[in-house]
This record gives structure tokens, sequence and C-alpha cells, in this order.
């Protein structure tokens, strides 16, 4: 089968996406390596998403996942691994053989946290461990926490927690932070934040929940209790497949604007694997209706 639009990626920006070309009345597939819903899942909680003052991020991605398809959206759970720009079809290879053909396509990959890589990291997600102090740092008002990092995003992300944290330890493992000064000479100022640097996170402690980290500084270990572990050393976008058809900047990101267009006739790009400022589970949905409504204009045109 000729689809309209193939989306590749079940995340917020791909489901989004998926409805609103559904709703033009355009054929979709959507194919996800994984499980629908994307990073999002990972939250206990949402509560930065209009209309919907609380609700866990799973229960948010299996809604947006049942609507595309309510909707009449086709869903593949499929890696995949190249597109071939064959001019007004382009068909998708995917990891295990299969092959899927499309008049556009729409990148919906998203972007993954980079992590520590200790035992029990991906455990804990949820439960201590976090990646966005943003989504999820309100739940530990009055509780000790660490960041671990050195650039803008962790010094933002210490300053955020500072406010309602009642300790903050910014964990880095250089001599000096990569961000900005006045990022670093703001958080001086906070008495309840303290640098902890030349150090590297080498242990989680806890049980069900985490209770503290093991911190290696100096060739000495020591142990800090805290309730959260905010990880900000990087994002890696999942482009490197698509790299014959869309620009990429030095970090891997699509390089795309607000209209979400690439340079490939047909291609469009949604969501956190696009080059931008802020990645938020509404700002991904966003970028799916742009990308969505941008193909549907395409089509139209091209009939």
């Amino acid at each position: 089968m000729l689809y309209d639009i193939i989306i590749i990626g079940g995340g917020p920006a791909g489901l989004t996406a998926a409805i609103y070309a559904r709703r033009a009345g355009k054929t979709v597939l959507v194919l996800e390596k994984d499980a629908l819903g994307g990073q999002i899942t990972w939250s206990p909680k949402v509560e930065n998403y209009p209309a919907i003052p609380s609700i866990s991020g799973l229960e948010l991605g299996n809604l947006m996942a049942e609507q595309a398809m309510d909707q009449g959206a086709e869903v593949e759970i499929e890696e995949v691994v190249g597109i071939e720009d064959r001019g007004s079809v382009k068909r998708l290879r995917c990891a295990f053989g299969a092959e899927y053909e499309g008049k556009t396509v729409i990148i919906a990959t998203g972007a993954k946290p980079r992590m520590l890589g200790l035992d029990r990291e991906e455990e804990l997600v949820g439960s201590g461990v976090g990646y966005c102090a943003v989504c999820d740092g309100a739940f530990f008002q009055g509780q000790p926490v660490a960041v671990n990092g050195g650039g803008n995003s962790a010094l933002q992300d210490a300053l955020l927690l500072s406010e309602t944290c009642s300790r903050v330890y910014l964990i880095h493992r250089r001599d000096r932070f990569r961000g900005e000064e006045k990022l670093v000479e703001a958080l001086r100022e906070r008495e309840n934040v303290e640098f902890v640097l030349n150090a590297s996170v080498r242990e989680l402690l806890g049980g069900d929940e985490l209770s503290g980290i093991v911190v290696e500084q100096n060739g000495a270990q020591r142990s800090i209790a805290v309730s959260g572990l905010f990880v900000a050393i990087g994002h890696e976008p999942d482009n490197s497949a698509f790299a014959d058809l869309i620009t990429l900047d030095q970090s891997g990101y699509a390089e795309a604007g607000e209209s979400c267009l690439t340079k490939t006739e047909g291609v469009f790009v949604a969501g956190d694997c696009r080059s931008k400022q802020v990645r938020q589970v509404a700002t991904a949905a966003a970028d799916g209706a742009v990308a969505a409504l941008a193909a549907c204009a395409w089509l139209d045109r091209e009939a």
C-alpha cells in the first residue's frame, strides 16, 4: 500500500502528526521501534500539559496513541534504518526486512537523554532519577537533590531546583563549568547550592526509591543523601539513518525551522529530533501539528 504520510516515531510529535493528518483525510502509517508514547512515558507525573492538571506520562502517551488509532492511523512496531527517495514516493527500509512506501515522510524520532551508565539507573527512572527538572522538579519540593552536568542545561536545572529544594548538589567532572558564567555566579549566590567539582557519580543508593548517591571526588568517595538525581549531560538524537535526506547540525539534530521542512521535498521533521531550544511535550505536539499540516499541504499541491 502507498500511504499518504508515513511517520517515523510514535512519541507526542509523531502521534499528534498522525491525529492531524487523519483529520485531514490522509492515509497514515506510524512506525515506532519501541513503545508508543516516547520519552514522556518515563515521567511519573506530567503537570504542565494544557487542560490536564495531572497525569502520568504513561497514561498521556497511551491516550495520544489511542486517539491516533481511533482516528484511523495504522501503527507498526518497526525500526526504520533507511529511506530511499524516489521523488513522489519514499521507500522506507526496516531492520527486519519490511519495506513501506509513502508519498511523504515525517521524521519524529525524538532524542533520548544521555545516561550515566550506572547500575540500576534505568530501574530508578521515575523513582528518584530524572532527566528533566522542568518536568519533575516540583515533586522534590523541600528535599535535597543533585544535578549532574556542567553545561547551561545543568546550571539552569540547578537554579530552578534551588527555588524549591532544601539543597542542591551540582556535580561536574571538571574543575570549572562549561556553561555561562552569569549562571555560575547566580548559583554561587544561592546558599542552598553546593558545587561538587572534579567529581563523578559512581553509585545509586536506595531500594525502590533513590535515597542517595556515591560520588568520587579527587580520588576519594563520598556519600550524599538525596531524594532526586537529575542527569543533564546532553541528549542523543536518532537521525543518522536519514543523514542523506536531511541536514544535521554538529550534534546530530535535524536542521529545520518552525515550518518543519527539510531540504528534501516531501520529507519533514518534528519534535525533539529537530534542532531547537525547548524540548517539552507541548512543543513536540506543536511540531507534530505543524509538520502534518505542511505534509498535507504538500500532498494537496502535488495532487
